[in-house]
C-alpha cells in the first residue's frame, strides 16, 4: 500500500482555498498512492477558530455538511482515499476531527482526545475531545489514527501493531526541529508503534515550516524539506 503524506500550505479560514489544495494533491498523486494524508485541522486551518461558540460554530462542519459530501465525491473522482484533520461539528459540540473518506464514503472518523487543540481556558462545554482511540481498515490493512497531543498526553491508548497515521500542527522553527525536536517526536512514536507516518502543514500566520516523516523503529527513514509543498510517498508492506 502507498500512502501519500501531503505537507501543502493551508489558510485560515479559507476553506475553499484548503479544498483546492486537496484536490490539486489528488490530482498530482493519482496512480501513485491509494491513500492521502492531511495535517490537524487542514481543511479550516489549525488556527481558524476565535473560541467563541456563536462564532465557531459556523467555521465547524458536520460530517453531513455539503463540504464533506464534496470531499466525499474526490475520493470517487479520483480514485483516492483521503485522510484530513478538520474542525467538526455534532450538534452543538466542536471536536478536533480526523476523518477518513474512501470510494464516495465515510470509512473512519475520529475524536482528538488530548485537550492541547484548544484554548482550554477560554472554552466552554461546547468545544470537547473523543474517547475512543480505534484503528480503521483500509486496503486490507489496520491504521492507527492519532492527532498531535495525543501521543504526549496518552501514549498507551494508541498502542499497535500497526501503522500510525499521526497528523499534526507543530510549528517549531526549523532550528528547533534539526536540534532535537524531530528526533523526539521520532521517539515518541516509537512508545506507540514501530511504523509511523507524521504530516504537518504548512501555513504562514503563524509560521508553520511544515514537513512529513516516516519514523522507524524510533528513527527518522524518510522526510520531505521544510518549506515546500511536497508529497511524501510512503510504501507500506
Amino acid at each position: 500500500m502507498k500512502i501519500g503524506l501531503v505537507s501543502y500550505r493551508c489558510e485560515n479560514r479559507d476553506m475553499q482555498f484548503n479544498i483546492g489544495q486537496i484536490e490539486r494533491a489528488m490530482k498530482e498523486a493519482r496512480g501513485k498512492a491509494e491513500l492521502l494524508c492531511f495535517g490537524e485541522a487542514f481543511l479550516q486551518g489549525f488556527d481558524s477558530l476565535c473560541w467563541v461558540y456563536e462564532k465557531d460554530r459556523y467555521t465547524a462542519v458536520e460530517q453531513s455538511s455539503e463540504t464533506i459530501t464534496h470531499l466525499r465525491k474526490l475520493t470517487d473522482l479520483y480514485g483516492l482515499a483521503l485522510l484530513t484533520g478538520y474542525i467538526e461539528k455534532e450538534q452543538d459540540r466542536l471536536y478536533s476531527s480526523c476523518i477518513v473518506l474512501a470510494n464516495g464514503e465515510i470509512v473512519h472518523n475520529y475524536r482528538r482526545i488530548s485537550q492541547g487543540w484548544k484554548e482550554y481556558t477560554r472554552t466552554d462545554y461546547h468545544y470537547c475531545e473523543g474517547n475512543n482511540t480505534d484503528p480503521f481498515e483500509l486496503c486490507g490493512k489496520k491504521i492507527m489514527p492519532a492527532l498531535c497531543g495525543d501521543l504526549w498526553d496518552a501514549p498507551e491508548r494508541f498502542k499497535t501493531e500497526h501503522l500510525l497515521i499521526w497528523p499534526v500542527y507543530v510549528n517549531y522553527t526549523r532550528e528547533e526541529w534539526e536540534n532535537g525536536v524531530l528526533d523526539e517526536y521520532a521517539r515518541q512514536a516509537l512508545l506507540v508503534s514501530r511504523d509511523t507516518l507524521m504530516i504537518n502543514p504548512i501555513d504562514r500566520n503563524p509560521v508553520n515550516h511544515g514537513g512529513s516523516f516516516r519514523f522507524q523503529n524510533g528513527t527518522v527513514t524518510e522526510r520531505i524539506p521544510y518549506d515546500e509543498e511536497q508529497i511524501l510517498i510512503a510504501d507500506i508492506p
